[in-house]
């Protein structure tokens, strides 16, 4: 049974048509990414599934007993605040060591928790969310440009951990991001979302589709080929080394994308 399963979605705001006749599922322990301009309804596919906004038209069915994660685009905590990561977890309600500890480790932050949250860098602070997203060990994890403001060395790491995430956790990933090389290195399906669905299909798929080169262009297949290259073998490099590898990319979208035509 699907996770998520929406039919001819239609959303209105503002007098405006924002996603009309949308078709779209997620299933058990899978990785979508939806790619799309801005303004091309995104973010709201997402608070359709959470259940934030109500659609016109169409259907949202959920599986019953979901449990999902969300890791915001941002969120702004006070710099004044004297508050660890650790205390945070267990805002609004108490979350005891281990299962705080444990949901820290999960996201690559677990020398973290007695840090204040003032200080963390941007890095640091969405896999602290990430953490808080994944203490209801959620069936459902939902990404919404979780990795906006960082450096490209920093989200391809950011999406390694996610993908360890699923394979620890077996749970599905749903992410939206303007990242089109990292996250859809990441993924097993990416939608293409214009107000409707554009294409969707495997990210080589969708990267050579004519809907999704007259939305963004050539040049990401490019560096997708790059990035696939690079994630094939990441997991026999230290730490260092991919970040290096990952600074290559100028050269190595323009190396791809002589071949990718």
């Amino acid at each position: 049974m699907s996770l998520v399963d929406i039919r001819g979605l239609g959303v209105k705001a503002g007098g405006r048509q924002i996603l009309h006749d949308v078709t779209f599922r997620m299933d058990p322990g899978e990785i979508v990414t939806v790619v799309g301009p801005n303004g091309s309804g995104k973010s709201t596919l997402l608070r359709c599934i959470v259940g934030a906004v109500r659609p016109q038209s169409g259907s949202v069915k959920l599986k019953p007993g979901l449990r999902i994660g969300y890791v915001p685009q941002k969120l702004h905590i006070d710099p004044t605040l004297p508050i660890t990561a650790r205390r945070f977890l267990g805002l609004p309600h108490p979350v005891a060591d281990d299962a705080a500890q444990q949901a820290l480790d999960a996201s690559g932050a677990g020398h973290l928790g007695g840090h204040q949250m003032a200080d963390l860098s941007g890095g640091q602070f969405q896999r602290v969310l990430l953490a808080r997203a994944l203490l209801t060990r959620p069936d459902l994890l939902i990404l919404d440009e979780a990795t906006q403001g960082m450096d490209q060395p920093g989200s391809a790491e950011f999406y390694r951990q996610i993908e360890k995430v699923r394979a620890e956790l077996g749970c599905a990933v749903l992410m939206v991001s303007h990242e089109l090389h990292v996250v859809m290195a990441a993924s097993d399906r990416v939608v293409c979302l214009n107000g409707h669905v554009c294409c969707e299909g495997a990210p080589e798929h969708v990267a050579s589709a004519p809907e999704y080169r007259a939305l963004f262009g050539t040049g990401t297949q490019g560096a997708l080929a790059l990035y696939r290259h690079e994630h094939t073998h990441s997991h026999d490099h230290d730490h260092s080394h991919g970040h290096d590898h990952a600074h290559d990319h100028d050269h190595g979208h323009k190396h791809g994308h002589e071949h990718a035509n």
